[in-house]
């Protein structure tokens, strides 16, 4: 099933954060537990990892850039 994931908050104050490093590339598979992509704030960097099998689809937020709380960060593909 394709759905996209969002940037979840990470802190109580969090309003954004920068994608430091994606783990994986469009057309790579995961598995439960895997990271995905890397985030930073003000105060942390922290892994993202999968919830469950997929595969990358698409990146909407390259590296070096901001996203807010909420928005979309890529595509993927999760097996059900």
């Amino acid at each position: 099933m394709r759905m996209n994931l969002k940037l979840s908050r990470v802190g109580m104050n969090m309003q954004e954060a920068t994608i430091a490093k994606w783990h994986k590339k469009p057309g790579e598979t995961f598995k439960t537990g895997d990271p995905i992509y890397e985030i930073e704030t003000e105060k942390v960097t922290q892994e993202i990892t999968a919830a469950g099998d997929g595969t990358l689809l698409e990146i909407f937020v390259p590296e070096g850039e901001n996203a807010a709380v909420g928005a979309a960060v890529c595509a993927v593909d999760m097996k059900l």
